[in-house]
């Protein structure tokens, strides 16, 4: 009896057999869109969350400064003294503890002041400033004041108060290059953080709004006068009234030594003559028009001279009245005293006529 043959596909064995292939992927765009949102929606908040404790190693300010590499040293907030933390509040934001990253009141000010005005004034918040550095760019458009404010939020939600102005006062920039109040500590007065005073708080803290034209170690008119208004404001100057915080209004032009130009003199148009040469055709300024008399000669029937300290004719002359200095020196000195044949009183001058009857 035979062994029975194993069972074959007989397709396997023929020559005109073609493996099926394996069915295509087709590429779905609204996937990867999805998974690019996820990806956008969980970063920032585990980004946020993760710089609660974190220090920032870099911020995206410090990677578009201009100057390379860039000056910036992260301490704690141990090492900044409470002058330094009242003088930035007082001077970028003194409802810091009372508002939740956006100050409204200042935001509708600001709006009406940039409408009359063409000097631009900000109403960022110490916490849309944190937002700003760490994750936006420098520009002004809607679309960096909408990233900004969706971190600014995600910050007031995840850190406290202190850890924001901890992070405020270390990514900071102070000068160009210089970001962090240790670092400027140490370029603008030669020592640490925790060593300043409460004037040099002040000066750093007045900076702030335009770190890269302003110097805290040269500052100017307008920087030293917004430096004593802050000092004013934490205590540590003459406060006898509220004065309103210097604005960039009142910016003297040119307050840094180097930026100032020599004033150049005024040059003559193409074809014109100088200006210091009389246009041709007409007369100095320095001679009389013509038909006019000289300007050293007097004008036809005037005296030379004014004639208001000389007495009237007629009128006798007081007790203490001193020489006429228009007398004549040839002419004889006559006497005031009448005469012996005269009576007391009369003078050798005619009485004059009375005026005649109206």
């Amino acid at each position: 009896m035979s062994e029975p043959q194993p069972l074959r596909a007989p397709e396997l064995f023929t020559r005109d057999y073609v493996p099926d292939e394996p069915p295509r992927r087709r590429w779905r765009p609204w996937r990867w869109l999805l998974g690019l949102f996820v990806v956008l929606l969980l970063a920032p908040p585990a980004v946020v969350a993760a710089l609660r404790w974190l220090a920032p190693p870099t911020t995206a300010f410090m990677l578009q400064s201009p100057v390379q590499p860039v000056d910036y040293v992260w301490v704690p907030a141990a090492r900044h003294p409470p002058t330094l933390r009242d003088a930035v509040i007082a001077a970028e934001d003194q409802k810091f503890y009372a508002h939740h990253g956006f100050d409204f009141e200042a935001i509708g000010k600001a709006l009406e002041h940039n409408q009359r005005s063409r000097r631009k004034r900000g109403a960022s918040t110490v916490s849309q400033q944190v937002a700003k550095n760490l994750f936006t760019w420098p520009s002004r458009s809607w679309l960096r004041k909408g990233v900004e404010a969706s971190f600014t939020v995600l910050i007031e939600l995840s850190w406290p108060k202190e850890r924001i102005l901890e992070t405020y006062l270390n990514i900071a920039e102070f000068g160009p290059g210089t970001f962090g109040v240790e670092a400027a500590a140490r370029k603008f007065f030669d020592k640490s953080a925790q060593e300043l005073s409460p004037a040099e708080s002040a000066r750093l803290a007045a900076v702030l709004p335009n770190p890269r034209k302003w110097s805290a170690r040269h500052p100017g008119p307008y920087v030293q006068a917004r430096t004593d208004w802050i000092l004013a404001q934490i205590g540590y100057g003459p406060r006898p009234l509220p004065e309103p915080e210097p604005g960039p209004e009142d910016e003297l032009e040119g307050e840094l030594e180097d930026e100032l130009e020599p004033e150049t003199p005024m040059e003559p148009l193409p074809g014109e003559p100088p200006l210091t040469e009389p246009v041709p055709g007409e007369p100095p300024l320095t001679e009389p028009l013509p038909n006019e008399p000289p300007f050293t000669e007097p004008l036809p029937n005037e005296p030379d001279e004014p004639q208001f300290d000389r007495p009237v004719e007629g009128e006798p002359a007081p007790a203490d009245a001193e020489a006429d200095p228009y007398a004549d020196p040839s002419a004889p000195e006559t006497s005031a005293e009448p005469a012996p044949d005269q009576a007391p009183g009369a003078t050798g001058a005619p009485d004059p006529e009375p005026p005649p009857p109206p």
